[in-house]
């Protein structure tokens, strides 16, 4: 694990800068995905379709697999975006129609650019999978601006000992930099469009103030605990995602004084592409034609295969 040490903190009675306020919380719906395996999906959902550039986060799990119990994602296609994988417990391995293939440990990304197109699997690995064990992940979709939606397909691969991780001041908690750069620190990832993917971890009692440019769109989804968020100071807990306006630079959030374990959330951010969006399925791109392309290119093989 990479550590480093916040130097400065943002006193919220010294911040001259606006604390965004809350545009909506909406809670994460359970729907199945794969093999049938639950997630808890933020969206899309009948209440939010995307938040640009992001189009889906799915939570999987937390779920405890009995012996020969584990499923996951069997073979499928994307075009036109990334998907973004990052798991905090059991073990998935992945194969693609290019020829890749690898495993995904605890605290581990795999951060995918889709581009012009890719057959993939996302499957519990082989011993994971004959024993059993605890999963627990998310997969977040980022668009891809039309200039890079046919680009070549490639991989990101981050082991968890090459993730930056901040110690917050006064022991109020610590957070993964998962993408983009956030308390004088800068990610492993590589990002087509900036980005900000945090993973956040306040003990009760604690509060911060973080600071984002103001042409970012921003979003939280609660992992664990509860607490407060905003300048309104809205309250959430578990499962609740959190989507702010674009009111000011400062992403003010406590964590309750009386909760029994701490607030941990994922803070994602990024700059909207203001794109049109044509989407079905694994397809993301930015007219129907395209589209259809896309599901012609499937059908016809030139995804390729997965060789097993």
């Amino acid at each position: 694990m990479v550590e480093k040490i916040q130097q400065q903190q943002l006193d919220h009675k010294e911040v001259i800068n606006k604390n965004r306020s809350i545009n909506k919380i909406i809670n994460s719906l359970k729907t199945t995905e794969g093999d049938g395996f639950i997630v808890n999906r933020s969206f899309p959902t009948n209440s939010i379709s995307f938040i640009d550039p992001f189009l889906l986060l799915d939570e999987m799990g937390p779920m405890n697999f009995k012996p020969g119990e584990a499923k996951g994602a069997p073979d499928h296609p994307h075009r036109g975006f990334e998907t973004v994988t990052y798991l905090i417990g059991g073990i998935f391995e992945h194969k693609d129609s290019s020829g890749n293939s690898g495993k995904l440990n605890a605290g581990d990304i795999q951060w995918m650019t889709a581009g012009s197109g890719v057959i993939h699997s996302e499957m519990p690995e082989v011993e994971f999978s004959k024993k059993g064990g605890r999963l627990h992940g998310f997969q977040l979709w980022v668009n891809l601006p039309q200039k890079d939606k046919m680009t070549t397909p490639y991989y990101q691969d981050i082991p968890s000992s090459e993730i930056p991780v901040v110690k917050l001041l006064e022991d109020s908690g610590h957070v993964k930099v998962i993408a983009g750069e956030a308390f004088d620190v800068e990610s492993a990832i590589r990002t087509k469009i900036p980005i900000q993917y945090l993973h956040f971890t306040l003990n009760p009692g604690s509060e911060i103030i973080h600071l984002i440019q103001s042409n970012y769109n921003a979003f939280v989804y609660v992992i664990s605990g509860e607490g407060t968020f905003g300048d309104d100071e809205k309250y959430a807990k578990r499962g609740n995602v959190i989507i702010f306006n674009s009111d000011g630079e400062n992403i003010k959030i406590k964590s309750s004084k009386d909760a029994n374990e701490p607030l941990q959330f994922l803070f994602i951010a990024g700059v909207p592409l203001n794109e049109p969006i044509a989407r079905y399925g694994p397809f993301v791109m930015n007219t129907k034609q395209e589209i259809y392309q896309a599901i012609e290119d499937y059908r016809n093989g030139k995804l390729g295969v997965i060789t097993h």
